[in-house]
């Protein structure tokens, strides 16, 4: 005779759980700031259902983490948001946003669903993976309707199939720096570019709010490195003599009011630098051009040291709740 037992939740179904929550509390900050100032008819009840989506995420985690006795994380509250500020971001910067964050969410959902052993875990999972996608297709059909979509680049359809003839040939061809860009590198440059103009704009609008010097410094540096990126991406596009991609809905309000907390603003700058580091890495796995791996490989490592110089930032001012760990059992030991 068998019997149904509970099982707890394993160490990546913890980390999914406790990462979402983090991240749906930040999310909802930011939201609620834009949905203030927010007077566009077609996108308020888009950035509407992104709230009640991200609201009611975190209520379905307190409730899985108060049934399991797990501690439930502070992540981010009313005290990282000032209600009161001016606006920060305006016009369609709100269409922007729910279109970046539902995509790198899809992204999240789909490893998280896939390391999700507990059937009611999975589900939950699954239904974050269904609305992030729900919000991402909105956005976009709003984006285009609105025709602020900027598509990745058109090239001419081959006249037929290609098949690499021996091995010296395919090589040589294939790591040549000067040969044409191919989709699959293409489509890594237009989406990079695309994320980096995205953190471009928050960067903007968060250092002309900041008070800590320390921070503003910080930003100013993530600033560059974006501007950096989207120099050697856009001018790769160049000498192969394609389009660049253009950054869109980057209206900042001249406010020096900052709507968010400094603890927000830096977890959210290196949040979306731990990011950066996925796709870039994603990139690398794609892309065989001898500059474009070289050039990756260098950026990747400059992302890191950035993302260590925030880290120490909000280690150094205990603005950074660490995810649960194993015990350590050489210290129990003694």
């Amino acid at each position: 005779m068998t019997r149904d037992h509970e099982v707890g939740l394993t160490s990546a179904e913890i980390t999914g759980l406790w990462t979402t929550y983090i991240g749906e509390s930040m999310s909802i900050c930011m939201t609620k700031h834009m949905l203030k100032y927010l007077e566009d008819a077609d996108v308020k009840p888009l950035l509407e259902e992104s709230l009640a989506v991200s609201q009611k995420q975190l209520n379905e985690i307190q409730t899985i983490f108060m049934k399991e006795k797990f501690p439930i994380p502070k992540g981010f509250t009313d005290d990282d948001y000032n209600s009161d500020a001016p606006a920060l971001f305006f016009n369609l910067l709100p269409l922007s946003y729910v279109y970046g964050m539902s995509r790198l969410s899809i992204v999240n959902y789909g490893m998280m669903v896939t390391a999700m052993a507990r059937e009611d875990i999975r589900l939950f999972f699954s239904k974050c993976l269904n609305s992030s996608h729900d919000l991402f297709n909105k956005a976009i059909t709003i984006m285009l309707k609105k025709g602020i979509y900027d598509r990745p680049a058109m090239i001419p359809y081959p006249e037929g199939i290609e098949f690499a003839k021996n091995r010296e040939t395919f090589l040589s061809k294939w790591f040549e720096p000067q040969r044409p860009l191919n989709v699959l590198e293409l489509t890594a440059i237009f989406f990079n570019s695309e994320r980096n103009y995205f953190g471009l704009v928050f960067l903007t609008g968060f250092i002309q709010v900041v008070k800590d010097e320390r921070i503003k410094k910080y930003l100013i540096k993530g600033k560059k490195l974006a501007e950096k990126q989207i120099k050697f991406l856009n001018d790769t596009l160049r000498n192969d003599d394609l389009p660049v991609a253009s950054m869109v809905n980057t209206e900042i309000s001249t406010s020096t009011i900052s709507p968010f907390s400094e603890k927000l603003i830096l977890n959210l700058i290196t949040t979306l630098n731990s990011t950066a580091l996925t796709f870039l890495g994603h990139s690398l796995s794609t892309s065989s051009r001898a500059d474009l791996s070289v050039e990756y490989s260098k950026l990747m490592v400059e992302i890191m040291q950035y993302g260590k110089e925030g880290m120490d930032l909000l280690i150094e001012r205990q603005w950074f709740e660490e995810p649960p760990h194993a015990p350590n059992r050489k210290e129990l030991a003694k």
